[in-house]
């Protein structure tokens, strides 16, 4: 495990998850500027088809609530590149403690526990007759703040520096921080985004109980080698069984261990004697 220092300078490596979630953004970003200028209208129908909207989700939309993370404004270049920068520091940190499975779980958990987060408060403003605000999420806001919060509760001693001032701050109260921002955007016309945004934190918070050490990927992997294993054991276990059964009618008698394997009775009187 990477030895951890007082405070983070400088930007992790750029590998694994972090690499390809980075890439995955970047190549969405400019896929869409560059058919927006090609072709605006078409590009605009394919972007409201990848964001997320609550009520297409109910309707049937079931790939939005990953599809969104990767939808950035092309207008909104700055923003887009702190959403970036951010998802690189703080992936590739986590990445480098953790591992690729891992974060890739914490970061997949995160989105869509803030799409999921986003249909309650959706369903819940049309419970109440109440507009629940902006009714359309994009970018990877939600990610990012389910592995700002797994840094916070796992490494919170950790200090980072607030660029671009010169302060250092530790990540759990970066991380407090930030959720407090969120908070007080409930009382704006972001509630929705704001109360999906919290609903990644929460998702991030419960991964990092409950996930496997090595990320679900890994565990999943496993099992399915652990079911395989089973199953072969229990067609040697079969196969013997059928052969003591045929050797017994004729007139010998055999035995197999746990393992399925022929014990040799000649050879175990050689070993005693």
């Amino acid at each position: 495990m990477r030895r951890l220092g007082s405070t983070s300078l400088a930007f992790p490596e750029f590998r694994g998850a972090t690499r390809r979630l980075v890439f995955w953004n970047l190549g969405a970003y400019f896929a869409l500027a560059v058919g927006s200028l090609l072709a605006a209208g078409p590009t605009a129908r394919i972007a409201g088809w990848l964001a997320f909207w609550p009520q297409a989700f109910l309707h049937g939309a079931l790939w939005q609530p990953i599809s969104y993370s990767f939808i950035h404004p092309t207008g909104a270049i700055l923003e887009t590149a702190l959403e970036l920068l951010s998802l690189w520091f703080l992936c590739g940190f986590l990445e480098g403690m953790r591992g690729d499975g891992w974060v890739m779980g914490l970061y997949a958990v995160s989105v869509i526990g803030t799409a999921l987060a986003a249909v309650v408060v959706f369903l819940g403003g049309m419970w109440l007759r109440m507009d629940p605000g902006t009714a359309v999420l994009t970018g990877c806001f939600g990610g990012i703040f389910g592995l700002l919060v797994a840094i916070g509760v796992l490494y919170g001693e950790m200090e980072f520096m607030m660029f671009p001032l010169p302060i250092g701050i530790k990540a759990r109260y970066l991380a407090i921080v930030y959720g407090l921002v969120t908070i007080a955007m409930l009382f704006t016309s972001q509630r929705l985004y704001a109360f999906a945004e919290l609903g990644g934190a929460l998702a991030g918070w419960l991964y990092i109980r409950r996930a496997p050490k090595r990320g679900f990927t890994f565990a999943m992997s496993e099992s399915l080698y652990g079911v395989r294993n089973r199953y072969y054991r229990w067609k040697r276990h079969r196969a013997a069984r059928k052969f003591e059964v045929y050797m017994k009618r004729q007139g010998r008698t055999v035995r197999f261990d746990g393992q399925g394997k022929l014990i040799d009775e000649d050879e175990d009187k050689k070993r005693w004697n």
